[in-house]
């Protein structure tokens, strides 16, 4: 019987990640399983947590959203750790693209009865972060300074706050002049945003990424040109299918190591919680991470 210490960010979903926890405990527990709950007081004491509770051989869950799932993931990257993920955030971006069931007592049963699988990891590397990983998408431009407004709204939840602070950015947003290296070759880029995703979803179910996939050693390079206020709103809304992809002011390339620079000051964003300005690189760690989904 699996032995598990949950990492609980208490600041985490409208009705608390403690409560999204007890549903799936009480199932845990019936069925005989150890569990330790220990709530987070940073990111910094959630990845601390983390590494000590995977040193003692036990599954790891991060309970909250894309941040402790992303921060605690990334710690336990290249240990052997096996990582749950209880889904209890404003996001839930990640544990969206694994298919984790929303439902409590299913995600309970998968979580001791499915065997760990291996997923790829995201390793940073920066100026401001020396050298971070990552679990979902790193995101450079309009969309990391929507995602600051969203972190800071304190009256919307979810994707009304992902498009509220979308909208904010957008409205005094300039193009950015980019250089984007994709496995050593350079590419020029003027335009909104460019995105490496390991995920196919970012912004609380925005489909930034269709085609990529966790497990296939590769980052999807997403790159938003210039275009009208208008028709970027189009293309926001068209996030919801993926199918701002097939528009020709979009570009999709696929690497292995991304590097990321700008001809400004420009902020990047990856998990919800990573903030800084580029120029950043991001390198794919394929099969770095055991995860149950």
């Amino acid at each position: 019987m699996r032995q598990f210490t949950a990492v609980v960010n208490p600041t985490a979903g409208s009705a608390g990640a403690a409560a999204a926890l007890l549903r799936v405990a009480r199932v845990l527990r019936e069925a005989g399983a150890e569990l330790e709950t220990e709530y987070s007081r940073s990111l910094a004491h959630a990845q601390d947590i983390a590494r000590r509770a995977g040193e003692r051989g036990r599954v790891v869950l991060a309970v909250g959203g894309d941040g402790i799932a992303g921060g605690v993931g990334g710690a336990l990257s290249g240990t052997g750790t096996v990582l749950g993920l209880v889904p209890a955030g404003r996001g839930n971006d990640f544990a969206r693209a694994l298919g984790l069931p929303a439902d409590p007592d299913a995600l309970a049963r998968l979580l001791l009865e499915e065997e760990p699988r291996a997923v790829d990891t995201i390793e940073l590397r920066s100026a401001a972060h020396d050298r971070t990983t990552v679990l979902g998408s790193v995101y450079a431009g309009v969309d990391a300074l929507a995602n600051r407004h969203a972190n800071r709204a304190r009256l919307l939840r979810g994707a009304a706050s992902y498009y509220a602070g979308g909208l904010r950015a957008v409205t005094t947003w300039r193009p950015v002049d980019y250089r984007v290296t994709v496995d050593g070759r350079t590419h020029a880029h003027r335009g909104y945003t460019v995105v490496a995703a390991n995920s196919p979803y970012y912004g609380s179910g925005r489909m930034i990424a269709p085609a990529a996939r966790v497990d296939d050693g590769l980052l999807e390079v997403v790159m938003i040109h210039q275009a009208p206020r208008r028709l970027f709103f189009t293309l926001m809304n068209e996030l919801a299918s993926g199918a701002h992809v097939e528009r020709p002011e979009v570009r999709v390339l696929r690497g292995r190591e991304i590097r990321i620079e700008a001809d400004r000051e420009v902020p990047y964003g990856a998990d919800g919680e990573v903030e800084a300005v580029l120029p950043v690189t991001a390198r794919v760690l394929p099969g770095a991470l055991k995860i149950l989904y």
